[in-house]
């Protein structure tokens, strides 16, 4: 084998195994995964303000902090309001899609302003006709600020 070759391999070994260490160690995961949506939630209340980043992959960031772990069951219900906020099929915008904007009601604590994909959504806590797909997100939000978030409320 020719000098330089042999000068080579033992370098291509060391990447090799550099690679193969980062890897392993989590440093060379790929791209990040998907956000679902972002909640930014305000009000007249103590510990009203929360500003909660829900990924595809099972994390919820809280107000800027670590990943935190969310269940089973809340990555499901935030998925499934994905599609109500992003719609499922082509064609179908969602209610983000439409950037829907709810007055809220004459007294109200707590307001929502949801990002997605499609667009951005507002609601209130006593916002007239509100669709399902809010009461669920509002839920959501506690259960996850409450629970992986460590937050009061």
């Amino acid at each position: 084998m020719p000098r330089s070759r042999r000068a080579v391999l033992p370098r291509l070994l060391a990447l090799g195994a550099g690679v193969a260490a980062l890897t392993s160690a989590g440093c060379f995961n790929g791209p990040d995964p998907p956000d679902l949506f972002l909640v930014q939630r305000t009000g007249s209340i103590a510990d009203a303000r929360l500003t909660l980043r829900i990924s595809d992959d099972g994390g919820a960031y809280c107000n800027g902090g670590p990943r935190r772990e969310i269940s089973s069951a809340q990555l499901i219900e935030a998925r499934a309001l994905t599609h109500d906020l992003d719609g499922v099929k082509d064609g179908d915008n969602g209610l983000a899609g439409r950037n829907l904007r709810l007055a809220p009601g004459k007294v109200s604590s707590l307001t929502y302003r949801v990002r997605s994909e499609k667009g951005v959504v507002v609601f209130s806590d006593t916002s007239a006709r509100q669709p399902q797909a809010f009461y669920r997100i509002a839920q959501l939000t506690r259960s996850i600020a409450k629970g992986p978030c460590g937050l009061a409320r």
